[in-house]
């Protein structure tokens, strides 16, 4: 069975990917900092019939980190790297002018400091798989968003380390994936005043991500909107056939 580890997996994006996975027969090692809410996680996935192991803990921490890939070790390998643990820096996000250094900083280590420090430590067994690491990206990478700017600014340098991390490694594949708007526990947090009952909910993108496991295109920044779109337009070229 292949095996993935997937960060920030007790709820949103990451739970869901975890369950498309698992039902699709992949081993999970499951993180996220809420023991109780991943731990429910779990016993969801592991209903599908697949080994689930879930440690709490922060990824910040190398202790923890090296947890993890010890965890899929003993599953047999590591075919995928999901790095979708992140932190806003401001709850609710606020302007430039007001964004306490301390959160830059802690933002910063979550989505870039860790999210590096796992790939290291998983390096040596997704070069032994020639398996894939996909880095959760944001379209406030690319985008100037107001009171968006440190979140965005630290998805900025992963979507670089990403790109970096593909030249280096041309063995594996390195993903940095927007997935688009959501509705979730992080962006309300965010903006907690905003109206999320139109935004997608994330099981909706979870197609993109597998498409891109089934097709394994090369190295490179994708969002989930276009993905799902150039599925949709291959399909209806099919049909017209």
């Amino acid at each position: 069975m292949p095996v993935a580890i997937i960060t920030g997996a007790s709820k949103g994006l990451g739970r869901a990917l975890g369950a498309a996975l698992a039902e699709s027969g992949w081993d999970l090692v499951l993180d996220a900092r809420t023991a109780p809410a991943l731990a429910e996680s779990a016993r969801e996935l592991g209903k599908h019939g697949t080994r689930v192991e879930a440690l709490a803990g922060d990824v910040t921490d190398a202790g923890h980190r090296a947890d993890l890939v010890a965890a899929a070790r003993r599953l047999g390998g590591l075919d995928l790297l999901v790095n979708n643990a992140s932190a806003l820096g401001a709850e609710p996000l606020v302007r430039l002018d007001g964004l306490a250094l301390d959160g830059l900083r802690a933002a910063l280590e979550t989505n870039v400091v860790a999210a590096l420090g796992l790939v290291q430590e998983a390096l040596p067994l997704l070069r032994e798989s020639a398996g894939a690491v996909i880095d959760v990206s944001s379209d406030a990478a690319v985008e100037a968003y107001e009171t968006w700017g440190g979140y965005g600014a630290s998805k900025a340098a992963l979507d670089h380390l990403s790109a970096v991390l593909a030249e280096e490694e041309p063995g594996i594949r390195v993903w940095a994936v927007d997935p688009g708007d959501m509705r979730t526990d992080l962006y309300q947090a965010a903006v907690p005043l905003d109206d999320v009952s139109g935004r997608p909910l994330p099981e909706t993108v979870v197609p993109a991500f597998l498409r891109m496991l089934a097709e394994r295109p090369a190295s490179g920044r994708y969002t989930a909107p276009a993905l799902l779109q150039d599925a949709r337009d291959a399909q209806d070229t099919r049909d017209a056939r």
